[in-house]
């Protein structure tokens, strides 16, 4: 996808989820897990679109182990660079046992695009970021990024805990130009 193409996607998703955050009647944030945190919740917005712009940029890159690059990453790196260049947030490299004491614990039932989405997988630590519909962003060791669902089998299996980061929902939001 060119950039005017792209950047008139994100608009595009800024426009639907801003008309459905408006509508008279709905419930408050505090809304029951099976509805839309970003429909629900404007604030989310820049959020989603920072997370897909991210995902758009970086899908398919190949994983690499302690790599930070398109031409390789690992979980954490692709989470550290979104938290950097998306997120604004100036910090050295973080791993994934850094970030999961990182931000306050969240019930899967009540995750919001941008939470830290953990894993354990044959004792070690996995890492991603929640998007929409139950999927999540990250790194994986067979398909590079990529976007998966929570409601796989395997990723149901092997879930462990979600973190928030409350400087996230805070921060001064990065798109590519």
């Amino acid at each position: 996808m060119d950039k005017p193409v792209h950047k008139l996607a994100i608009l595009a998703l800024i426009f639907c989820v801003t008309a459905c955050s408006s509508h008279k009647g709905q419930q408050p944030v505090n809304q029951t897990a099976d509805q839309g945190a970003a429909t629900a919740n404007p604030d989310m917005i820049a959020v989603v679109a920072a997370l897909h712009d991210q995902m758009h940029h970086w899908e398919g890159s190949p994983y690499q182990w302690g790599g930070t690059q398109l031409k390789g990453v690992d979980c954490s790196g692709f989470v550290w660079r979104t938290l950097h260049d998306r997120f604004n947030m100036n910090m050295d490299r973080i791993t994934t046992a850094e970030l999961i004491r990182m931000g306050k614990p969240v019930k899967k039932s009540s995750l919001q695009p941008g939470d830290l989405v953990f894993f354990r997988i044959k004792g070690e630590l996995h890492v991603g970021f929640y998007d929409l519909n139950d999927n999540f962003l990250h790194a994986s060791s067979s398909q590079g990024v990529t976007r998966s669902s929570l409601n796989n089998p395997y990723w149901r299996s092997v879930y462990l805990e979600a973190r928030r980061l409350p400087q996230e929902r805070n921060a001064t939001i990065t798109l590519n130009g």
